[in-house]
């Protein structure tokens, strides 16, 4: 076994792996959240702010999950199979509400037509809406298990058994901290008449976030069997729910003293804090079985060789620094509140 610094190359390459994801997460996270709150606007001209108030962004935010997807695939490859075979069909939609709503930004406004813009709006809401409830689902199963069995493959139904009530909770969870993050960032990018109209909306996005997240947290204590055991073994790792608690908290704290850009940092850092509960929980395993624990799947029973490993986090070494830099000038760049002309959407 390969070691840097001390830590070695597996749990590196899950730490690495969980960070892409968590970028993923907190910066689509707040570009979802904006597109479920767009049928919420009455006029044309607020719904085209707010579309362009992603406009520049959307994008280069989906690089974390080509990023994140492809170290998953290179890093662990048996995880990434058994998880996609178990999981095709949420996948699938999943890949297909992406080009929708790709399509929805960039046609919506390319006529005026009151029919088109409607469908255009439609599609664009649903698929928003559907994309973070998928994402819950998933995050969902890999915490309940799968159905894997020996040689490490899926032994389970494929049609709409990860439905499971948890999962449906997790997905209506991650639907409500998307939409107050989405709230926050247009609370940051507009002004008048749509800046009043999101400060309601945004009132009503947090009660559903509490409400939801609070009945997640009771199922999960009361019926995911062993979720505490590491925080008992490691009882310095109860620091992370402490923070989670903390930062959910402080969101609507902020948001009443119109701070929206510290806001928008807490609201960031719970879902941060919340990815890193489920890391915890998990580690060392990827991929729970329901069968038999003899059949998790690990970092190290699903990893690329020690060889690869290395020469992986070499790349990221180098370009990790690079991928920030990018980010920074981006965000930089198109900070401000946002402003229609020509060429916006």
């Amino acid at each position: 076994m390969e070691y840097f610094l001390g830590i070695d190359y597996p749990t590196l390459w899950y730490l690495v792996v969980g960070l892409l994801f968590s970028g993923y997460a907190i910066l689509e996270g707040f570009d979802y959240g904006a597109g479920a709150w767009h049928l919420f606007f009455r006029k044309d001209l607020s719904r085209r702010i707010a579309i362009n108030a992603i406009g520049p962004l959307w994008d280069a935010n989906q690089v974390w999950l080509v990023i994140g997807g492809g170290a998953l695939f290179a890093g662990f490859p048996v995880m990434y199979a058994t998880m996609l075979s178990a999981m095709y069909i949420p996948f699938m939609l999943f890949l297909m509400l992406l080009v929708l709503r790709s399509a929805a930004i960039k046609f919506r406004s390319a006529e005026e037509m009151l029919w088109w813009r409607k469908t255009w709006d439609i599609i664009y809401f649903g698929s928003n809406i559907l994309i973070s409830f998928l994402l819950g689902v998933v995050l969902a199963n890999l915490l309940q298990g799968l159905a894997i069995g020996d040689e490490l493959t899926y032994k389970g139904g494929l049609f709409f058994s990860f439905l499971t009530p948890y999962a449906i909770m997790v997905g209506l969870t991650t639907v409500s901290l998307f939409m107050t993050q989405g709230a926050i960032f247009l609370l940051l990018k507009t002004e008048g008449r749509l800046h009043t109209r999101l400060t309601f909306l945004l009132k009503k996005g947090m009660i559903f976030f509490i409400i939801s997240f609070a009945a997640t947290s009771l199922y999960t204590l009361v019926f995911l069997p062993g979720v505490t055991d590491r925080f008992k073994e490691y009882p310095v790792s109860f620091t992370i729910p402490v923070l989670a608690f903390l930062a959910v908290a402080n969101v609507p704290r902020l948001v009443s003293k119109k701070k929206y850009a510290n806001a928008l940092v807490f609201s960031s850092l719970t879902m941060a804090f919340l990815l890193m509960l489920v890391a915890v929980q998990l580690y060392p395993v990827l991929l729970p079985s329901t069968i038999d624990p003899a059949y998790h799947i690990t970092i190290y029973n699903a990893a690329s060789s020690q060889k690869s490993l290395g020469i992986m986090l070499t790349i990221v070494v180098i370009g990790a620094p690079l991928l920030a830099g990018y980010f920074l000038f981006l965000y930089k760049t198109f900070h401000g509140k946002v402003k229609l002309d020509d060429t916006s959407y």
